[in-house]
């Protein structure tokens, strides 16, 4: 029986991070898309907090993109029926609003955190960094 050395150069290949993604607005969508495939995520996309809901209970995700507004349920209701089902993937929200109570209402909902649109890579990287151990790779953006 011949035993090899495991080449320690290598680095194992990266789990691919699986994000929801609530956004309403198409271009929103779209631009949020080219980031995570950017960074080799793969997401599912809800139009409104309703969907999002829907595809928490039936989803497993490593991080929720969520956008304070839309349509029918907003992201912040979306975000408070999550936790109050007991929900613990981590929310960040998505706004064209960056005030201080827009981040407080979002805080108080039960996000962990923070985007405003246009999202930055800098910002954007930083969130995949801190909530699913993913850091920037040569070959993103």
């Amino acid at each position: 029986m011949e035993l090899h050395a495991a080449n320690t150069n290598t680095p194992a290949p990266r789990k691919a991070v699986h994000v929801l993604l609530a956004e309403d607005n198409p271009v929103n969508a779209r631009l949020a898309a080219a980031l995570l495939a950017a960074h080799t995520c793969t997401f599912d996309l809800a139009e409104n907090g309703r969907e999002a809901l829907h595809h928490l209970e039936t989803g497993n995700y490593d991080l929720v993109l969520m956008d304070m507004r839309m349509p029918e349920m907003d992201g912040l209701e979306a975000t408070r029926q999550y936790r109050a089902q007991g929900g613990t993937t981590p929310i960040v929200a998505l706004t064209a609003n960056a005030f201080d109570r827009d981040r407080l209402a979002c805080m108080e909902a039960g996000m962990n955190d923070f985007l405003a649109k246009p999202i930055t890579l800098e910002d954007f990287r930083g969130v995949l960094a801190r909530f699913t151990h993913h850091g920037p790779s040569a070959s993103a953006i």
